[in-house]
């Protein structure tokens, strides 16, 4: 348990979650945090069913006197993303989180801090040890594997759970009620490059793009951040526009499918006096650039280096094609919904490029709450991949989540809300990769409502998690047990 969090209210939730800081949870490396959630359990006398993939559903009987009431499900994953500052050491697999409070925040020290879902985690386990709250029977969901794939809602056995009304604890905007997410799926591209080996008389050089915000790219895909890959790919592009002859060694970027890439790196080869010419092109591209994130992403770093000058580089056409590749695949928001002002309808993230068994490997991850635009933008992906030769494969995705608005539990929750912040609640779609559709399929008739803290820069190392928001969270989480259970 980290000493940093003791003494925030309400401690049940922050003591809870500080101990999920000291257990590491990759996600598909959850071994250590289900052992964790089901000591929790098990100390408290609670059941514990399990699926054949390790999804965790723990039984906790009804607050004396509500027995009667309608079983309630709080769902939350257990996965996180894991990434980290380049200047930072920090082994996933094996180090605990380190959070520290910067007035009303709790930040991870140079890595992401696992609030993104270990606050809702934290406080479903709350809810069901803490003797002040007042709740019908619960059964906690615990899912695997969500920041990679929704992985364990796809695979869950649906029969674990008798309840049919779930409140998902993995939302990040205080005050605000989520109704719907978007669906999504991620296409994988593949090029195999023929190389020689570089040119005599040739130096190599590292470029590389850093100090990019990043973020979730659901989440935070409206705010036009800077695409590591995108910046680099247009750099290359511009020195070959510029008749500055190159070759390229390696490219890669990005580290997760659901984050904007924050860094990226290619090496390449420059023949004697290439450097000048670098240089020319490489100062107005940069003040192009900063130009552009102005105000959005001003900590951009664009720097060439010297570099091990021993690989192999690529043969000019299939450098030719990479780029034009990477050049030609959409990133950014591609449609805004119309029945849900300021909602993000449609978007597409390049997300990662680098090596892969000899071949190139690029990673785009799709959404829509559209079905059929979905489609439409994963067959654009396709054509753009078919025509630069490369092997395209679409891996299966997950469903949007429709909003009901005439819900039951959500007319609860609003009500809640309203009287807790003392005006109208807004009710909304989030875009990003909720587990709700999938586990509406799994659960028919399942009534759904997301709520949680104030939570930003998820998925980077700036995420942070408002203490004064947790707080607001916690007590609507425990009003609404109560009204959903009398």
């Amino acid at each position: 348990m980290s000493d940093v969090l003791a003494g925030l209210e309400p401690r049940s939730l922050w003591g809870h979650f500080s101990e999920m800081t000291g257990v590491p949870r990759p996600s598909k490396h959850e071994e250590r945090v289900v052992a964790w959630a089901r000591s929790v359990a098990e100390k408290h006398g609670f059941e514990v069913r399990t699926d054949e993939i390790g999804n965790l559903v723990v039984v906790v009987p009804a607050t004396p006197g509500r027995e009667s009431a309608p079983v309630i499900i709080l769902q939350g994953h257990l996965d996180m993303v894991c990434e980290k500052n380049n200047d930072v050491e920090h082994d996933f697999m094996n180090d605990p989180i380190r959070p520290r409070i910067d007035g009303d925040w709790v930040y991870a020290t140079g890595t992401t801090l696992g609030a993104d879902n270990g606050i809702g985690v934290a406080a479903g386990l709350a809810a069901a040890t803490d003797p002040d709250v007042v709740h019908g029977p619960l059964e906690l969901l615990f899912t695997l594997d969500e920041e990679t794939g929704l992985t364990g809602a796809q695979r869950l056995d649906g029969s674990l759970l008798q309840g049919r009304t779930m409140l998902n604890l993995d939302s990040e905007e205080d005050g605000v009620i989520f109704a719907g997410c978007a669906g999504g799926a991620d296409t994988h591209l593949m090029l195999t490059p023929k190389t020689n080996a570089a040119p005599s008389g040739t130096t190599a050089h590292a470029v590389e793009v850093g100090g990019l915000r990043g973020g979730h790219s659901g989440l935070n895909i409206h705010e036009n951040r800077g695409n590591a890959i995108k910046i680099l790919v247009r750099l290359l592009d511009r020195l070959a526009a510029s008749g500055v002859a190159y070759d390229l060694a390696t490219l890669g970027g990005g580290s997760a499918h659901n984050a904007i890439p924050r860094e990226a790196r290619a090496v390449i080869h420059l023949p004697d006096g290439g450097d000048a010419k670098l240089d020319k092109v490489l100062g107005p591209f940069k003040e192009d650039i900063r130009a552009e994130l102005k105000g959005i992403d001003e900590g951009i770093e664009i720097r060439v280096t010297p570099a091990d000058g021993g690989s192999d580089v690529m043969v000019a056409a299939d450098r030719d094609r990479l780029i034009a590749l990477l050049m030609a695949l959409p990133h950014g928001v591609l449609g805004m919904s119309q029945e849900l002002p300021g909602l993000v309808e449609t978007s597409n993230n390049l997300a990662t490029v680098g090596a892969d068994n000899g071949r190139i490997k690029i990673i785009v991850s799709s959404r829509s709450s559209i079905g059929p635009i979905q489609e439409g933008l994963l067959a654009s992906i396709r054509a753009v991949g078919n025509l630069a030769g490369s092997e395209v494969q679409t891996h299966d995705g997950y469903p949007g989540w429709k909003p009901n608005m005439a819900s039951p539990v959500l007319g609860v929750v609003r009500e809640v809300y309203g009287e807790l912040w003392d005006r109208e609640p807004e009710v909304t779609a989030i875009h990003a990769g909720l587990e709700c559709g999938l586990l509406g399929e799994k659960v028919p008739g399942l009534d759904m409502v997301s709520f949680g803290p104030q939570i930003e820069g998820a998925h980077s190392p700036e995420e942070r998690i408002q203490i004064s928001s947790v707080a607001r969270f916690w007590e609507a989480l425990k009003k609404t047990l109560d009204r959903l259970s009398s």
